[in-house]
């Protein structure tokens, strides 16, 4: 009992943690444009004006991304997206 309750002052002396408040949050949301080209389809993350990444989804095969490299106008292929935002799958058939 005396540890639940050390434990429980203890928690209640540390900080909550805060949240970043944004002023827009259409602006830090993504948007979205979808092309396809011959069998992939591609689709465009941007932020700000700014292309973050490319998801490019083959007729066959895994879906891969595309990411700008720092200081070059290449892109670099990677496996998992680097964008921080949600892509919940709710209903697939």
């Amino acid at each position: 009992m005396l540890k639940q309750l050390m434990l429980a002052a203890a928690l209640a002396t540390v900080p909550l943690a805060q949240a970043e408040v944004m002023d827009d949050p259409a602006q830090s949301e993504p948007a979205i444009t979808i092309t396809h080209d011959g069998d992939n389809t591609l689709y465009e993350y941007t932020i700000n004006g700014q292309l973050k990444e490319i998801k490019v989804v083959p007729k066959v095969g895994k879906p891969y991304y595309l990411v700008p490299a720092e200081g070059s106008q290449k892109f670099i292929r990677v496996e998992e997206s680097q964008l921080l935002i949600p892509k919940w799958v709710i209903f697939r058939w």
